[in-house]
């Protein structure tokens, strides 16, 4: 789980968000509570890291419109709902929508302990890959425009001989940008090399 990861619990019962901050800070998980997911938006969810656990029926913003609002935003944050009882239509609209898991009032501690560490788990392997594939975007980036029409064309599997018809160049050529291109994108072999470019793909000539 990164550092800066966080439990996000929104609930407009003050009763219920202060023993959730509780569970979770007693449970080693470092927490943030916000009043309203208004508020909670309102802070800048682009820093944010973790997961979100919600109410679903909230005044100004449901659960549901949040889960919506987080997808609009291209937010990966996994989202629990909690309901109340007679709320499930809703929690099952809100897991239609996206959300990671729902929990019914009154609910078991451990069990939403253990839905939120696998949330956290996910979400951290999810910002590793996000931090890897921006990485790779920007070793592209510093690539030739003749590098990058290499590089497209190794990925799509295109032999040697092919590219070098295709551009124009040698064989003996192709084989040194693809050395070129092992060293600048920082690839160990050339199967590395293929499975960063897939990771950051489209690559444009």
């Amino acid at each position: 789980m990164p550092s800066e990861s966080f439990v996000h619990v929104i609930d407009d019962d003050q009763a219920m968000r202060e023993s959730l901050d509780f569970l979770f800070d007693t449970a080693g998980l470092p927490v943030r509570t916000y009043e309203s997911a208004v508020a909670f938006l309102g802070g800048g969810i682009e820093g944010y890291a973790g997961c979100v656990v919600t109410d679903v029926r909230m005044p100004e913003m449901s659960g549901l419109e949040l889960l919506n609002e987080l997808r609009n935003r291209g937010a990966a944050l996994p989202v629990i709902v909690i309901t109340g009882h007679g709320d499930v239509p809703l929690a099952i609209e809100a897991m239609k929508a996206g959300a990671k898991d729902f929990l019914e009032k009154p609910f078991d501690d451990e069990r939403l302990l253990g839905i939120v560490r696998t949330a956290l788990h996910e979400a951290g392997a999810s910002h590793a890959e996000q931090a890897e594939q921006a990485a790779v975007r920007a070793r592209i980036a510093t690539l030739s425009g003749r590098e990058r029409q290499v590089l497209r064309r190794l990925v799509e599997g295109q032999l040697n001989k092919t590219i070098a018809w295709e551009l124009g160049i040698s064989a003996r050529t192709v084989e040194v940008y693809r050395a070129k291109l092992m060293a600048k994108m920082g690839a160990p072999a050339f199967a590395d090399l293929v499975r960063m470019a897939l990771k950051a793909a489209p690559i444009e000539d």
